[in-house]
């Protein structure tokens, strides 16, 4: 396939391409055959700002294949699992609420797509960054795994600190509880399944905006290696709903942090 030259790609309309970032970045050219085929290759090796970004691209793509008779052999099925990519095995969960949801979408009615667009985009690349997977994202929540309990605590330092950051529409202040456990799941076809999933899930809704919580695996797995200025603090053992045995849990604590919590929510101190 001949490249295009600059002239070329420049006089291409933006319909020519599969993707074009939010700086005006034009990617993946599908204006013929022979470019639709190299797009559909080199698909998974383009760094997407967010799964929006990529499920539009895929959308394009495939529209543009079916224009140029194109068939797109492993590309549909490759797309549509995406869980072979995920790590298995000893993970580490990290899981996202926005903490006073409800009182920000009445504040900011239909202002408030954009807000969470903008929020899940800042929370994504934290993940990224850090080498970790998007498992999950639904409303105000994001779900994601890392091979490592560190990698895991440097995208949930990297949340807290883009939602302080902002800016937020309406000068919003944005909180959102964290909260990261480490187990072995077993990985299906539709995702993870497991008690660590479940208690990853009761771990952050107990926490407050703005407060990192982590479980005792992941302190210990941590605790060696913690950065300049990054404290755990012993928050004691807590008994879940649903859960046989208690946790034992820390807060992360940093000068740039919220530090000051009301007891856990939806929890019984042991």
């Amino acid at each position: 396939m001949p490249p295009l030259s600059a002239r070329e790609r420049a006089n291409l309309p933006d319909s020519a391409f599969a993707y074009i970032d939010s700086q005006g970045r034009r990617r993946l050219p599908i204006n013929d055959a022979s470019h639709v085929r190299n797009a559909l290759a080199r698909f998974n090796q383009v760094a997407f700002e967010d799964e929006a970004a990529r499920d539009e691209a895929r959308t394009r793509l495939l529209r543009a294949a079916k224009k140029f008779s194109v068939v797109p052999i492993g590309f549909v099925s490759a797309q549509l699992q995406p869980q072979r990519k995920f790590p298995k095995g000893h993970v580490t969960f990290l899981l996202t609420d926005i903490e006073g949801s409800t009182a920000l979408l009445a504040r900011l009615d239909d202002r408030y797509a954009s807000l969470i667009t903008a929020v899940r985009r800042a929370m994504r690349s934290a993940v990224r960054q850090a080498g970790g997977y998007e498992v999950d994202a639904r409303a105000d929540d994001l779900f994601a795994v890392f091979e490592r309990p560190s990698a895991a605590l440097e995208a949930a330092l990297a949340i807290q600190r883009a939602m302080s950051a902002g800016p937020w529409p309406d000068e919003a202040d944005v909180r959102v509880r964290i909260g990261v456990h480490s187990g072995r799941p077993t990985l299906t076809d539709t995702g993870y399944v497991g008690l660590s999933v479940h208690t990853a899930a009761r771990i952050c809704y107990a926490a407050h905006g703005g407060q990192i919580v982590l479980s005792a695996p992941v302190r210990t797995a941590v605790f060696e290696s913690l950065t300049e200025g990054i404290t755990l603090k012993g928050l004691g053992a807590w008994r879940f709903q649903g859960l046989r045995d208690p946790e034992e849990l820390y807060q992360v604590e940093a000068a740039d942090l919220l530090c000051e919590f009301p007891p856990l929510r939806s929890a019984i101190a042991v």
